[in-house]
């Protein structure tokens, strides 16, 4: 997909905010920060109407009077393609954010809390080669984007392992189990996208 110039800094402006949700939501966690929490999931609705207008954008174009050519119209049905994975991980990040606001982490075992940490960082690193490929076309990190979305689900694994070790009352753990399958299936968004990107087919 090519970014129109005029869309480039709407698209930007989202996956940045991505980012920082879902980096901030589990140092909220993690740090027992509720107000940061708060103020993640309130965010959240600026990503929903950033993605709401570039939808309208898409759709716009797409009916225009005067035709887009091929290529045109092929990024513009690539666009309506991956904003609803982009906005399903502002969601995702969302209500990570949601449970530290509630002061969840302070709750969680020593080992859910590492394990959260590492799923954490392995989440921001997957959505940054995401922004790679749909930003700036590196489409050779497609393989990456693959291995490090393996690593979150053996993360979840181990996480939904330790979940049945008796170390929190069961309320924390289901709601920590809640946690892991939010960063499982961001990962699981961010190898869409770059599926989507490059064309192949067997996006999850």
């Amino acid at each position: 997909m090519r970014l129109s110039e005029d869309l480039r800094p709407q698209i930007v402006r989202i996956f940045a905010l991505v980012g920082e949700a879902i980096a901030g939501a589990t140092h909220a966690l993690l740090a027992n920060d509720r107000e940061l929490g708060k103020r993640i999931v309130e965010q959240d609705i600026i990503i929903d109407d950033l993605v709401d207008e570039l939808v309208s954008t898409a759709e716009q174009r797409l009916l225009e009077t005067a035709p887009l050519d091929v290529e045109g119209r092929r990024d513009m049905l690539i666009l309506l393609r991956i904003l609803p994975e982009i906005e399903r991980n502002g969601d995702l990040a969302e209500h990570v954010a949601r449970r530290a606001a509630r002061g969840l982490g302070s709750e969680m075992s020593p080992r859910s809390r590492g394990l959260i940490e590492r799923m954490g960082e392995v989440a921001s690193t997957i959505w940054r080669e995401a922004t790679d490929i749909i930003i700036d076309g590196k489409n050779e990190a497609v393989g990456a984007i693959e291995d490090i979305d393996d690593e979150l689900d053996d993360l979840h694994v181990t996480l939904t392992a330790e979940l049945t070790s008796g170390s929190m009352s069961v309320p924390v753990a289901v709601e920590v189990a809640l946690m892991a399958r939010f960063y499982e299936r961001f990962g699981d968004h961010c190898v869409n996208l770059a599926r989507r990107q490059v064309g192949r087919d067997g996006a999850d």
